[in-house]
């Protein structure tokens, strides 16, 4: 498994801060924060401006390019836009979210339908998208992760695992990994103290500090030949003074390899 971690914990802060503090905590690569409100590292509108520096960054700080995080699956202009910047940037993967409400039929289809478009384009631009069950969205724990599963066949489609959307959906994400996981392409982490709807405080999100069993959900991954990115994502940190950014940086690497070397996979 490749350890990276997304560039929104650095979102008050510029990209080459993002990638420099990431270098400096030990993580094998980064993924790009593409997410409006939370970061200017790569708006999609925009992103011939900042492509050439990502590549820059990328080789002068040793980090991989493991994914993007874009989160509207439904707007297919800005995702074929995603697409053509990860393509000329080099980046593989494009996490996205599925939109819509729970428990409503319709939105359901709908995002299936979003979904299904988003994989066609990924064949076309040989990226694969990621979709992760979101509190509150239209799929949200694992029962809907497996209808969205047999609906889309697409080579392009994959699951992206997080657990703290499923920890909040009172559902155990160790479970929930062995149910999906099969299909997971991409793994968002992080932790969470509580079952509320929202994953807490920057802090509180950094791998160790709250209630998941992310050594086991590890563990799972690694038993079932998962080899993917497992990506830190802490939201919320855009007024975080740099230290504490790092510190959570930091934190989760510990954590992570000690989760990985704990089930033999470093």
């Amino acid at each position: 498994m490749k350890i990276g971690l997304n560039s929104v914990l650095f979102g008050g802060y510029d990209l080459e801060t993002a990638f420099r503090v990431t270098a400096m905590a030990g993580y094998d690569g980064i993924e790009i924060s593409a997410i409006n409100g939370m970061s200017e590292h790569l708006v999609i509108d925009r992103w011939r401006d900042t492509a050439d520096e990502i590549k820059r960054l990328s080789k002068e700080y040793n980090l991989e390019l493991l994914a993007m995080e874009q989160p509207n699956s439904r707007d297919m202009a800005v995702m074929e836009e995603a697409m053509h910047a990860a393509v000329e940037i080099g980046i593989p993967i494009i996490n996205t979210g599925p939109g819509g409400v729970s428990d409503d039929e319709e939105e359901f289809a709908k995002s299936v339908d979003a979904i299904g478009e988003c994989c066609k384009l990924g064949e076309k631009y040989g990226v694969t998208v990621c979709v992760k069950a979101h509190v509150r969205a239209s799929i949200y724990n694992t029962p809907t992760t497996l209808r969205l599963m047999e609906a889309i066949s697409s080579p392009a489609f994959g699951v992206d695992m997080d657990p703290s959307h499923i920890w909040r959906g009172n559902e155990n994400p160790v479970e929930a990994i062995s149910a999906v996981v099969s299909k997971v392409k991409h793994v968002h982490i992080r932790d969470c103290k509580g079952r509320q709807m929202n994953p807490g405080l920057p802090p509180m999100q950094a791998n160790g500090r709250g209630d998941i069993d992310l050594v086991g959900y590890v563990r799972v991954l690694h038993e079932a030949g998962y080899t993917g990115p497992v990506d830190l994502e802490v939201i919320g940190a855009k007024e975080l003074e740099l230290l504490q950014c790092a510190i959570i940086a930091a934190e989760t690497r510990g954590h992570l390899q000690a989760s990985l070397q704990a089930c033999g996979a470093r």
